[in-house]
């Protein structure tokens, strides 16, 4: 009951604290949204517009008051949940967000989970077979997926399994709950896009860790007393390892959030990456500010989740 009473107060604590870095973080977003290259004007009006056609659009669009003015305006709006509507589409920034956000969330979610479920094992079998062939191959295969880049693991996938072989769709997207297996089906190799990278990563992270903890005192004095492998490794190696592995994919969910930009353009996923890219393009400024404050807010909470998940893992820890 402590333990939960302690959880509570330090979730408060957290989330009092995250009240000012929203706001630091707002005012860095518009600024920046603000100062790229670029009129919005010529993306409505395209090249043909004339001097004084942009300049009554900029006064209907408010691009003429000052920045500060606008910002206190768009920040007192976006409190009230109203995120504005987009200059091209004339879109509510919110619903375009709602139907956005899913997608890059399916996809992060997945390659996370791959790399959990095939990146640990990975990690403790080259840990307990040290130096030996089994870690050899299992460290180039890593190296390897870290080192090349998406787009090209996609390329590769799509020539491979989807022109050649013909198992999976090259791209497009349907919604988990309109049609789950064909969503699944067209999920596989934007996921395998992705996690390969994030496999490597914990895996990495797993077996360095792992090691650490195997030459420690406590295990050789379990191993001591008769207790045995398997319960040495998934009994006390694996607990006390875990945490460095929780806080990289903590991180690494993180960036997927935002970073998944090239995977949804290679495959014509609608989600929240392209999406920017899209706005940016266009320089439609409320579409671009409401989706960085988005990710901003769901990496914020990301790394929120990893802190406790460390006194879920190890009561002894405190976030």
């Amino acid at each position: 009951m402590e333990w939960e009473k302690a959880m509570i107060q330090i979730l408060t604590r957290r989330i009092t604290h995250l009240i000012p870095l929203l706001m630091i973080t707002s005012l860095v977003v518009f600024w920046v949204t603000n100062i790229l290259p670029g009129d919005p004007t010529t993306s409505i009006l395209g090249d043909y517009g004339t001097t004084q056609d942009r300049e009554a659009l900029r006064h209907q669009l408010g691009l003429d008051q000052p920045l500060l003015l606008r910002y206190g305006e768009w920040l007192l709006r976006t409190i009230s949940g109203d995120l504005g509507q987009s200059i091209t589409t004339h879109q509510s920034v919110l619903s375009m967000l709602l139907q956005r956000i899913p997608v890059t969330l399916e996809l992060a979610v997945l390659a996370v989970a791959l790399s959990i479920i095939v990146g640990v094992p990975m990690g403790i079998l080259a840990a307990l077979w040290r130096n030996s062939w089994v870690d050899t191959l299992l460290s180039a295969i890593s190296l390897s997926g870290m080192a090349i880049p998406y787009f090209w693991v996609g390329l590769l996938l799509i020539m491979f399994l989807s022109v050649k072989l013909g198992w999976l769709p090259p791209s497009g997207y349907t919604p988990f709950f309109g049609d789950p297996l064909s969503n699944l089906r067209l999920m596989i190799l934007p996921v395998l896009t992705t996690g390969i990278a994030e496999v490597a990563l914990v895996m990495r992270q797993m077996r360095a860790s792992m090691l650490q903890v195997l030459s420690q005192d406590f295990i050789r004095t379990a191993r001591a007393k008769g207790a045995g492998e398997i319960r040495v490794v998934f009994g006390h190696a694996l607990r006390n390892s875990i945490i460095p592995v929780a806080t990289i994919i903590g991180l690494q969910f993180g960036t997927l959030i935002g970073g998944t930009v090239v995977v949804e353009s290679i495959f014509s996923l609608p989600g929240l990456g392209r999406m920017i890219v899209e706005a940016i393009s266009e320089r439609d400024y409320p579409v671009i500010q409401g989706a960085f404050l988005m990710v901003v807010l769901g990496v914020i909470i990301v790394n929120l989740i990893t802190d406790l998940s460390y006194s879920l893992i190890d009561r002894r820890v405190k976030p």
